[in-house]
């Protein structure tokens, strides 16, 4: 099984607090669908004719494409790649783009999953971040979607925001919820610097929580939404049961995928490639057969340690049997070795032979990753 993931750069306005490559320059939105579709036709043997089970369309801003210019992106991948007989279909949306007419219009396309990036219910707090959307509009746009028969809906929340204390955070849960979506993904909020948010902090216009702020929000996250009936499968990610994204997961798995379009990443097992994060260069490289890309090779350390970090994020944590049949032996005694002192100290738990983070290990994840990763 593989993946594919298409990069749509446009945004309307550009968030505060976002460091993706994006584009305002909406101009161009034809002529970077049909580069994009020529891509997906000049890489068709990327995955090697493995089945494609996921498609995601990420960005940006996704749902800033017309419905005909999905469906030419959808076309070009049905008509080179083999699907899966049930894929995963996934388009992120933000819900102000989300009209009757669209949310009829994404029903003629193959899209079964919709990811909304609501960030936060606080209508303030949306204008700090420069958010188009209001808490109503958000909350009209997945009852839409809904009626519409969309049956598998995700939502992204924020959490560390300016200003935001316990109890609003308890309050954005507690709609999110109401909402009666499938899966919900919680951030904490982080001051890339390359941001307005983070010059807003350099002035002293926005000051950052504290870590026992932090601690409280997290641990109210877990545990409102576990007892709301989502199961808590990656440290960022919950879902009702059957509801885990398909798409996100095989990236944690170590799966290949494709990524096509400005900024995209792929992986093919072995080796990594990013396009140029540069629209008009991205575009006059595939319209002259000539792609801008950078490519890495993963050695045996870096491939281990990536297993290593993405999969102690998940609740599916990770295997030494694997580790020694992926890396070799020597890195899976290395790995019990540093995971020893957290398995005693009950940080780390053992559960039908593989090791995962415990509650308590949640917390303090990214030093134990670190402990068990290797020098490369």
């Amino acid at each position: 099984m593989a993946g594919i993931y298409i990069h749509i750069p446009f945004c309307k306005t550009r968030c505060t607090y976002c460091d993706f490559y994006s584009t305002t320059h909406e101009a161009w939105k034809q002529q970077y669908v049909d580069a994009v579709c020529k891509e997906l036709v000049q890489r068709k043997d990327y995955l090697k004719g493995e089945t494609v089970d996921t498609i995601y369309m990420g960005g940006g801003t996704p749902s800033q494409l017309s419905i005909a210019q999905l469906n030419a992106l959808f076309a070009t991948i049905e008509a080179h790649f083999p699907l899966s007989k049930h894929p995963e279909i996934t388009i992120e949306v933000n819900p102000d783009d989300v009209s009757d007419s669209y949310a009829e219009g994404l029903k003629q396309t193959p899209v079964n999953r919709i990811s909304m990036g609501i960030q936060t219910f606080d209508d303030a707090t949306l204008r700090i971040l420069n958010r188009r959307h209001t808490e109503q509009e958000a909350c009209q746009a997945v009852n839409r979607l809904r009626k519409k028969g969309f049956g598998n809906i995700s939502i992204d929340l924020i959490y560390g925001l300016p200003g935001e204390d316990l109890k609003q955070w308890e309050a954005n849960l507690q709609q999110a919820i109401a909402l009666n979506v499938e899966h919900i993904s919680a951030y904490h909020l982080t001051y890339e610097e390359s941001t307005p948010l983070y010059r807003m902090l350099q002035k002293g216009m926005v000051s950052e929580v504290s870590e026992e702020h932090s601690l409280m929000c997290f641990n109210t996250l877990i545990d409102t939404l576990q007892q709301a009936g989502f199961q808590h499968y990656e440290i960022s990610n919950f879902c009702k049961p059957g509801k885990h994204s398909r798409h996100n997961s095989s990236y944690w798995q170590g799966i290949p995928y494709l990524g096509c379009g400005a900024a995209a990443h792929s992986f093919d097992g072995t080796s990594r490639q990013w396009n140029v994060a540069d629209i008009k260069t991205y575009i006059k490289g595939i319209d002259t057969n000539a792609p801008c890309y950078e490519i890495e090779a993963l050695d045996i350390p870096t491939r281990y340690n990536e297993y290593i970090m993405t999969g102690l994020r998940t609740s599916h944590g990770i295997s030494l049997d694997e580790v020694a049949g992926r890396y070799g032996q020597p890195l899976a005694d290395t790995c019990k070795k540093s995971a020893t002192p957290h398995l005693e100290s009950g940080k780390l738990i053992t559960e039908e032979n593989r090791i995962k983070l415990s509650r308590e290990g949640i917390f303090v994840s990214d030093a134990i990753i670190c402990d068990l990763m290797v020098l490369t």
